[in-house]
């Protein structure tokens, strides 16, 4: 089946429906869904926004403005109104931040993952904390894109406003409280803000101390088959959704993993503006690798991987920089046979994550000559990207063993499927590209369904031809490792 076909009739399609959001880096989308996990056509809506970013490291977004662009979806799809919808499912980037007075109204931007203002904070974390010790418990390491460093530098920075805040909620926690009148945080969501206990499914007392954030000010951490009760204005003002249940807010990695599947676990590399690989896997992996993160996102599942901040970030950036070619040319490019010349590039244009957790490092551009050409960056900045993968994978086959595949999900592979083919290359293991749109929302809606409807037949999600690793290219991406590798202790070096 094509990826055009990949949806369904209103009139066809499988009960009970679920009207699933996603509020990403660039937008706030919607959409329903079937039992078999497939869209239904006509459905699908989106409301586009920005993050506000400041060469200082701010990175933030206005949370009543998603919350209003979420209310929009749902105006929307609730309004298609022929059948009743079953439930409500959101996703929100991950992490962020919103402080909100004893109203619940918020008092504060909701920093997102890229704000990399902490960084003195992470540093001083690091100095007082066992490090390894604290990521066994949390499942990560001490960094700008996760709470606890961000609650020392509000402190430091803005002491009124903390003094005036009565809770501290994520971006989908707090939209949910403004739209529905109550919330709680998805196991996912508390997971991804590096503050949750993930053997004991709670939050972390050691660092809650630590950062001066009392738990009463956190919310109550949902298990993703618990739902929530509405207050009873929702059911007026939306009828279609009278008896719909409404699920906590979960993390985006949770969604874009679950969405991208057929039901084994696979390795999912998403590719979108921010970029990660993952793979879910059974309980809470003792002996965590130094450059991962593994969340908790049930009581026997967790997702074990590494996340990069640019992948879509750094298309931009070449494209508003750069005097480049077409796009039929830019993609062919990266398909092309690799050439020693090729300029080295780090992506940090907004701190890298991981494997080496230095918010606060940026992008370099290395071995630049009078010869070097638009193409010649480009190609550069993509392996370097492709690199960044290839990292990560190195340290989950400690854990996973080598896979036979990986998946390729997100906007940035579906657009430049050369990418796949350097990190097929660079890492020597097959990339399959999922093709259906918006696998995120799909794994939001699957994330329901699982409750709902878990014993219906899931309509696996259609895919490309699969990418094979090119054995001529090994030797060249081996060397570049190695040069990357050198570049990458300086740079690591100077930002520390």
């Amino acid at each position: 089946m094509g990826a055009a076909r990949f949806s369904v009739g209103y009139d066809e399609a499988q009960d009970p429906l679920v009207l699933a959001l996603d509020v990403g880096s660039t937008g706030t989308r919607g959409g329903l869904y079937d039992a078999s996990g497939v869209p239904i056509r006509g459905s699908k809506t989106k409301i586009e926004h920005a993050f506000t970013t400041v060469a200082d490291g701010t990175s933030t977004i206005d949370p009543d403005q998603v919350a209003g662009e979420i209310a929009q979806c749902i105006d929307h799809l609730a309004g298609l109104g022929r059948r009743p919808i079953a439930a409500v499912a959101l996703d929100t980037f991950a992490s962020s931040l919103v402080g909100a007075d004893a109203d619940g109204r918020a008092i504060t931007p909701c920093y997102t993952y890229a704000d990399s203002r902490c960084a003195a904070q992470v540093h001083y974390l690091r100095s007082i904390l066992n490090e390894d010790e604290t990521q066994q418990r949390t499942g990560t390491r001490q960094h700008t894109g996760y709470l606890p460093p961000r609650f020392l530098w509000l402190n430091a920075t803005a002491p009124d406003v903390v003094a005036r805040v009565a809770r501290w909620l994520s971006l989908g926690e707090y939209a949910w409280l403004r739209l529905i009148g109550t919330t709680a945080a998805g196991t996912s969501t508390a997971a991804w803000t590096g503050m949750l206990d993930r053997h004991a499914g709670t939050w972390d007392t050691e660092l809650c101390e630590l950062v001066g954030v009392g738990i009463e000010k956190l919310s109550p951490i949902a298990a993703p088959r618990a739902t929530l009760m509405p207050r009873l204005a929702v059911a007026a003002r939306w009828p279609a959704l009278s008896d719909a249940r409404w699920f906590a807010p979960i993390a985006d990695g949770f969604s874009s993993s679950v969405g991208a599947g057929t039901g084994a676990p696979h390795v999912v590399l998403a590719a979108a503006t921010s970029g990660a690989l993952r793979m879910l896997v059974d309980g809470d992996l003792p002996n965590l690798p130094r450059g991962l993160w593994c969340n908790r996102i049930d009581e026997s599942r967790s997702i074990l991987g590494g996340a990069v901040n640019d992948v879509g970030r750094a298309v931009t950036w070449l494209d508003s920089t750069l005097r480049l070619p077409d796009a039929e040319t830019l993609r062919s490019v990266l398909f092309d046979e690799p050439t020693p010349g090729t300029p080295l590039v780090l992506p940090f244009f907004s701190g890298e994550r991981s494997t080496g957790w230095v918010g606060e490092s940026r992008a370099v551009i290395h071995r630049i000559n009078a010869a070097t050409g638009p193409l010649d960056l480009y190609r550069g900045t993509m392996e370097g990207v492709a690199w960044t993968y290839a990292r990560m994978l190195a340290q989950m086959l400690d854990v996973i063993g080598r896979p036979a595949e990986i998946l390729g999900t997100g906007r940035v592979s579906n657009e430049l499927p050369g990418l796949l083919q350097l990190v097929a290359d660079a890492t020597g293991v097959p990339v399959t590209p999922i093709t259906i749109k918006r696998s995120t929302l799909r794994g939001t809606a699957l994330h329901a369904l699982e409750v709902l409807a878990p014993d219906a037949a899931r309509m696996p999600p259609t895919r490309g031809a699969t990418l094979e690793p090119v054995v001529s290219r090994a030797t060249y991406y081996h060397r570049r490792a190695e040069r990357y590798q050198v570049l990458y202790d300086k740079v690591i070096a100077h930002a520390n």
